[in-house]
Parts: C-alpha cells; structure tokens; sequence
C-alpha cells in the first residue's frame, strides 16, 4: 500500500466512476482498476461493489473512506508543515531566564515571540547563571537570559548578547522607615544606611557577577557587608526584605514585583548597573531560536 494506491481509491470514490477518476488521474483505466483490485486484495475486503452499469462503495469502503481522506491530507501538508518548520513559525522554543529577568525584559520579548509565532510551543524554565550555562554546555535548552560573569568571558562555545543594564536600587522594610530606623535623604537612601543595615543577597556561587557588583560597591565606599541570609529566587529575598530581615540591592526593574511591608528607593549618585543578556551555542541551528533572536535583535540594549 503506497499514497498512489491510496489516491485512486479516493478519487474514485468520490466519483464513482472508474472512466472519470481515471480521467481525472491521468491515467488510462485498466491500470487504476488493477491499482484498486491489488488493494482490495492487500486489505482482504472489497471497496466497490461493481455492475455493468454502476459503481458502488462497501460499508467497508465507506467507512475506511474517512481515514484514507484524513491520511492524504496529513500527506498532502508535509511540505508545507516541513516549510513551517524550516521557518521556524511552528515547533519548540526552551528559554530558561533568571528571576530579574521575570520583571524587565522577558515579559515583552516572550509576549512579541508569542504574536508573531502563537504555533510554537514556548518552554520556560527559571534558573540561575551558574545552571544556565552549564545546562546550555551540556545541550539542554536553546537559550538562557543570564547575568555574565563579571570578570572573564563566557565559554567560547556559547554566543552572549546585552539586552538590558539598570541601576540597583534598595528594597527596605517598610517597618524600618516607620520605625526611623532608617532615614532617607531626598528620595534616596544614604550610602551610610545601606553599609550600616544587614543584608540580603543571591549567594555567590550562584549569582558571582551580581554579588561581586554589591560587594564592590560596599568596599567603594570604605564598607563591608553584613550578610545574614542568601536566596536563589529574588521572590525570596524581597520575602525576607518584607519581614525584616535586612535590605536588599536589586535591579531597579523590580518595582513593578510589588510586595506589602517593602519599599523600593533609590541610591545615591554612583550606583552600580546589572547587565543582563540571552546566551546560546554557537553552532545552534534551530529555526524557532534563529526567529526569536531576530526580535531579541530589534530590542534595544
């Protein structure tokens, strides 16, 4: 059984005439006759039933009509489907990002990614720098919104690119500012306070470049952090922030992750930006990457 065979038996089917399908075939009878015989004979059944004057479908036939049809079409979309994957509009797309990431940049390139390709399923996975490229290493994934290490560049089998640089600004209880144990100077929050108050930080293990950009603007300004409890997920440490733990530097993106009991301000002249960027391999070739790069491209840094 091949689609030839398969296609004669619709065509006629659908006129019920041998002379017609055959016309309508291009081809002569006797071969499509002898093409639907040896298929009767393969399926052990017969499709028509014939007479001198007329030509008939089997309850057999008919019934196996609708999944003949339902093959010839999934046949007949093949190249287009093919086109579609080459194209990169239908498929998978596995992205993992860090947590910052979740409050600036990822919303708006995954909202235009998914407007101009809703056919591709999108896979999103929250993970660390650290995991990210390691992951990315060993050939998981297609891409992954990191902060790049600070000193050193990436592996060279993975390709970086910015997308974003913001200021840190301070996460502080709420509490403490009712409470005057903190003060803030025009909107913003006095060097002195933020070296004087405990912290709470990603660890650096898991985020060196952010927590090398905090610890050096402590030791800018003659100060060391008073560490008193690492997180992995900024959700978390804005958590913590909220029960009082300490403050946090976080990018200043993360005002709109709004939380009761924390407040968001800004620190003096001189504070220190987060870059963040997409990473992939090099030699990636999937088309549904090539087409969210493209918007990723059209982002400014």
């Amino acid at each position: 059984m091949d689609f030839r065979q398969l296609r004669h038996f619709a065509t006629v089917a659908e006129t019920l005439h041998f002379g017609r399908a055959a016309e309508r075939l291009g081809m002569t009878q006797p071969p499509l006759s002898q093409s639907i015989q040896v298929l009767e004979r393969e399926l052990g059944a017969p499709l028509f039933a014939r007479t001198k004057r007329s030509v008939a479908l089997t309850p057999f036939g008919a019934q196996w009509l609708a999944h003949v049809r339902a093959a010839l079409d999934g046949v007949t979309a093949l190249p287009d489907i093919a086109r579609r994957l080459r194209d990169g509009e239908v498929g998978r797309l596995e992205l993992s990002f860090v947590s910052t990431a979740d409050y600036s940049i990822l919303p708006a390139l995954v909202r235009r990614y998914a407007s101009l390709y809703p056919h591709v399923e999108i896979a999103l996975r929250e993970a660390t720098s650290d995991v990210q490229i390691a992951a990315l290493l060993a050939g998981e994934g297609h891409a992954g919104i990191i902060i790049p290490p600070t000193h050193g560049a990436l592996p060279g089998a993975l390709v970086y690119r910015k997308l974003v640089s913001e200021p840190l600004i301070a996460a502080v209880p709420e509490s403490w500012l009712a409470e005057k144990r903190l003060s803030v100077s025009g909107r913003k929050l006095p060097a002195a306070e933020v070296i004087a108050s405990p912290l709470v930080i990603f660890p650096k293990r898991s985020a060196p470049a952010f927590y090398e950009l905090v610890m050096d603007y402590y030791a800018a300004r003659g100060g060391q952090a008073r560490i008193v409890q690492e997180a992995i997920q900024m959700q978390t440490i804005i958590s913590l922030v909220s029960a009082g733990m300490g403050i946090a530097l976080v990018p200043a993106s993360l005002r709109h992750l709004a939380r009761t009991g924390v407040r968001y301000v800004d620190l003096p002249e001189g504070a220190p930006s987060l870059e963040t960027g997409i990473a992939w391999r090099r030699h990636e070739t999937a088309p549904t990457l090539a087409r969210f790069l493209e918007i990723v491209d059209e982002t400014p840094a």
